[in-house]
Formats: C-alpha cells, structure tokens, sequence
C-alpha cells in the first residue's frame, strides 16, 4: 500500500507535470506547425547579422533544453558548444530540425518523469551556477516559452498570416493539432 501523498509532493508532481505537459503539448507542435509552414530557405533567414533565423533558435533550445535537463540534471555528459548553435548559417534541412527536437523533448520527458518530488530540491551546477533542480526545470520552460514566441512571431513575419493554432467554434480555445 502506498502512502498517501502529502500536499507538497502533490504540488511537487505537479509541477513537473506541467513542466512535461508544456514542452511536449504546447511549445512542440507550435513549433511544429511553424516549420511545415516555411521553406528550408525561410527556416534559415536572418532578418539581420545580430538576429537569429528559426533554424537557430531551434538549435539552441535544444542546446539549452540538453545542458540543463539532460546533463544537469539527468546526469548525462555535457557536450554543448553553444557558439555552434548561433553560427549555424548552412541550412539544416526542416525534417531533421523537427527529429532534433522531438529527440530531445522525448529525452527531457524521461528525465522529468523519473524525478521524485524529494529530489527537486538537490542542487547541482550548471552552466556554472548553483541552482536547484525547480529553478532548472522552470529554466528550460521559461526559455522554451520564451523562443517559441519568437518562432512564431518570425513564422508569421515570413508567411504573413495567422497560423491558426486554436479553435474557438466551441467557445473555448481548442488546439488544432489535437483534432488532426
């Protein structure tokens, strides 16, 4: 018989719970949906040399995502060269940059889910700071947030029009991907 849960694992669980919900649920299919609308060309456009193009910032999410969840706290080798995700400028074609980040959600969703609510307080390094393993996780869905907001934004720059992630026939905001 298990015990019961006390309140703050269940806001722990939670927690992460939303973290897993939002990455795979919310920030990949918009990003999805961004890439099948463009080219490999308009994937990799650059407004400008300081701007980033898609391909990029796709890039660094899941440079991010890796150093901060998978190694950081799921204790795999860190191996990121973070320049690389920046300087980046022959184009990647879209197929791969969407495996890319399938492959890497799937991994930082296996790491998540193992987590115990005891241990999201542990503090580990990364990327040089001390933080604990909540401020890691909320890291990487801020950052995720942050990012995808700027795919879409630059999607619609390129494409010039709506992108139509939400239903509203029923009165309710419904995603469209989950009805395809």
């Amino acid at each position: 018989m298990h015990a019961a849960h006390t309140p703050r694992t269940e806001v722990s669980l939670a927690f992460v719970d939303s973290a897993r919900e939002y990455l795979s649920k919310h920030y990949l299919p918009k990003i999805e949906r961004c890439l099948e609308q463009l080219s490999d060309e308009q994937i990799w456009w650059r407004p400008n040399q300081e701007s980033n193009s898609i391909g990029n910032l796709i890039l660094h999410l899941c440079g991010n995502a890796r150093q901060w969840i998978i190694s950081g706290v799921g204790g795999s080798e860190d191996n990121r060269q973070r320049d690389t995700e920046f300087n980046q400028t022959e184009p990647i074609a879209s197929a791969q940059l969407v495996e890319l980040l399938r492959s890497t959600i799937n991994e930082i969703d296996l790491v998540l889910a193992s987590l115990s609510p005891s241990s999201l307080l542990q503090r580990r390094k990364i990327q040089g700071l001390e933080v604990d393993t909540v401020e890691a996780i909320f890291h990487v869905t801020e950052h995720f947030s942050m990012h995808t907001g700027q795919i879409i934004l630059l999607t619609k720059l390129i494409g010039g029009k709506d992108l139509q992630f939400y239903d509203f026939s029923s009165g309710a905001p419904h995603h469209r991907w989950e009805t395809t």
